[in-house]
């Protein structure tokens, strides 16, 4: 949740104020931790009426542990041991007690956030110890004059303070981390969604390209060849190249405003089996015939199917057109109770041109199958030829009355 000006809003102001401590200019902190060991000092000292009364010393050592705090994010560990003595001193020297601990939280958080734990659980131990001494040993030759040992009942609340400051710093630590790593991990998961959208938009773009391109080159050849003796089928390519290249541009930028407006919705509906003798008829007008056949009982395919299969039969077209020697292809469309089957077949042989699976091409495809928990299979026909099948799962398909492919001679 966040404000209009981009900054967190209340229910996550604590969390945000946790993440920002250790970052920043650290001198803010530490001016607030002086200002509060100075005031607070000065209202302690006047409900403790039997500890030294605050003087100049007391006032120089309030300030010290403030300043070494400036420097707890390049040296915690020196800072954490430093502010400790300091806070030790204050303690022998009799002064009251009060917010003269504050620096050492500061400095405690600092190091245990650095990685350095055992500097903290050491300087708080070396304190915990000198303070015990202080109270029930040095006390005779201390300030104030005339004081007793502390009581234990004082000792065990120190110890428990101590305990839960360092509970509290590792607490912070843990916290941090884990936001961390649910920061890498959302940065990851948008690395891998654009990653994804790249490899989306670079399929369709190469399956768009690559069919109508070569459709394009099989009808400007014919253009050429026939431009003197048969000029009326020479018109007939030249027409063929025009449909082509107007539908190809209407894909590629239907494909290209996904990248201008991210989210947007299409301004035309995804290809899909619907389109199917379009398909055939832009085979037929290369001088490949395309024979369709069905088996079982259509069923509408959700939007990603549907469009998968549209391209899987495209670029499987594609590539008879541009990689094979027949100028016949069949299709059937399998359709089993949980998944459709696609295959096309043509009898060979090939061209010389890239054999299949070693393109981009079958790849796509290969890809686009996978995505929806398919598979494709590619390879020569033991009768000669090649052939493609893909199989593609039909788990959220709805029942609908398509008219079925039909069966050509």
């Amino acid at each position: 949740m966040e404000t209009l000006s981009g900054r967190p809003g209340p229910p996550w102001r604590w969390r945000h104020w946790v993440e920002r401590a250790g970052r920043g200019p650290a001198w803010r902190s530490a001016l607030l931790v002086a200002v509060v060991q100075q005031v607070g000092s000065g209202w302690a000292a006047q409900a403790q009426s039997g500890r030294v009364a605050l003087d100049w010393s007391a006032r120089i050592l309030l300030l010290l542990g403030p300043a070494l705090l400036v420097v707890r994010h390049r040296h915690p560990v020196a800072v954490v041991y430093g502010v400790g003595a300091v806070t030790l001193v204050y303690l022998g020297a009799g002064f009251p007690y009060g917010p003269v601990f504050a620096s050492l939280a500061v400095a405690c958080l600092a190091a245990v956030v650095a990685g350095r734990s055992r500097a903290a659980w050491g300087a708080v131990g070396l304190l915990w110890a000198g303070h015990l001494l202080i109270g029930h040993w040095l006390y005779r030759w201390l300030p104030p004059a005339g004081d007793g040992p502390a009581p234990w009942t004082q000792e065990l609340g120190a110890t428990a303070w101590v305990l839960a400051m360092l509970a509290v710093c590792e607490l912070v630590r843990a916290r941090r981390e884990q936001w961390a790593r649910e920061r890498a991990e959302r940065a990851a998961a948008a690395r891998r969604r654009a990653d994804e959208e790249r490899l989306r938009i670079a399929r369709e773009l190469h399956d768009v390209l690559a069919h109508s391109i070569s459709v394009i080159n099989v009808q400007a050849g014919v253009g050429l060849a026939l431009l003197d003796s048969d000029p009326e089928q020479a018109r007939a390519a030249l027409t063929t190249i025009k449909a082509a290249g107007r539908e190809a541009l209407g894909e590629v930028r239907q494909v290209l405003d996904t990248l201008r407006t991210p989210g947007a919705a299409p301004r035309a509906p995804a290809p899909g089996l619907d389109r199917l003798p379009e398909l055939v008829e832009q085979a037929a007008a290369t001088g490949l015939t395309v024979h369709t056949a069905g088996e079982g009982r259509p069923r509408g395919l959700p939007p990603g199917a549907d469009l998968a299969a549209f391209r899987i039969l495209q670029e499987a077209l594609t590539n008879v057109i541009r990689h094979s020697g027949s100028r016949t292809a069949r299709i059937l469309l399998r359709w089993r109770p949980d998944a459709l089957e696609l295959r096309v077949d043509d009898d060979g042989p090939a061209t010389g041109g890239p054999a299949g699976g070693s393109g981009n091409g079958l790849a796509g495809m290969r890809e686009r199958a996978a995505a929806l928990g398919g598979s494709i299979e590619a390879g020569p026909r033991p009768d000669g030829g090649f052939r493609v099948t893909a199989t593609l799962p039909l788990r959220a398909a709805e029942p609908a009355e398509p008219a079925p492919p039909r069966e050509d001679p």
